[in-house]
């Protein structure tokens, strides 16, 4: 039967059919993440923030004509979008799957040699305090799962991160092989706290973690993590650093975190 007279939910079930039997092209978005400076954008992206060209040509530490090829390359291969505002053009990733995947290779990738006084400092920052997309991550995210696990806000497993247990019998489920699940007590403090977990967007799953690549714990994501997260910032709590991903966290922040979740800050 030709298209003309197969019926449209035919035709979608034949379209979808054909994607799920088509193989992946690992080797074209690995060699997109290969080039060092298309890596340093795509890093200096991973808060979910959009920036312009020439904030991602000084993070790359790329000439203006270098940064636009790369950029090119970057959008047509769809690991990352071009969103215009008036006369300007700004870039963001394509999805958070792009972070997760890049998280993902943080994990096993060997360290950058720090060669100055500010990648010093960038990096003892990145290590404190950052967020992974639009989430909270490094140790502060780490704490916070730890104080959401240890106030019964979050159950299902204790946010350590075990490689020989991980995705072992489930290795397409990155990031939500383990079960962690709302609590009756979590829901009353989110709300209490001003996160409404029944008002979470449906387009994404509500709780899921990413292995933390700077401390090898979990980490909340998801819809949850990215709503908590937002709201911190709302309230003054966390503040964004001077690099891309960078966060601080106010004073006000370590006081409200410590009587609101009990998360223990050092430093």
């Amino acid at each position: 039967m030709s298209d003309e007279t197969t019926p449209p939910a035919g035709r979608r079930a034949d379209r979808t059919a054909d994607r799920l039997n088509r193989q992946t092209d690992i080797a074209r978005a690995a060699a997109l993440i290969a080039d060092p400076s298309r890596a340093r954008i795509l890093k200096a992206l991973c808060d979910g923030r959009a920036l312009p060209a020439g904030a991602l040509a000084t993070e790359a530490g790329v000439s203006a004509p270098t940064v636009s090829a790369h950029l090119a390359k970057l959008v047509e291969g769809g690991l990352i979008t071009a969103v215009r505002d008036g006369r300007h053009r700004y870039y963001r990733l394509k999805g958070p799957e792009i972070s997760t995947a890049l998280e993902a290779l943080a994990l096993i990738a060997p360290p950058l040699p720090v060669t100055s006084l500010r990648e010093s400092s960038v990096t003892n920052a990145l290590y404190r305090s950052r967020t992974c997309y639009d989430h909270l991550a490094g140790r502060l995210g780490v704490a916070l799962m730890r104080a959401l696990l240890d106030g019964d806000v979050l159950t299902g497993h204790d946010g350590l991160h075990r490689p020989e247990r991980a995705v072992r019998d489930r290795p397409s489920a990155y990031g939500h092989d383990t079960d962690y699940r709302l609590t009756d007590t979590g829901r009353g403090r989110l709300v209490a706290f001003g996160v409404d977990p029944d008002r979470l967007p449906k387009r994404r799953p509500a709780i899921r973690y990413c292995v933390d690549w700077s401390e090898h714990q979990h980490h909340l994501a998801g819809a949850l993590g990215a709503a908590i997260t937002t709201r911190l910032f709302d309230l003054g709590w966390l503040r964004y650093g001077v690099s891309p991903r960078v966060v601080h966290l106010t004073d006000a922040g370590a006081e409200g975190l410590r009587l609101t979740f009990g998360v223990a800050v050092d430093g």
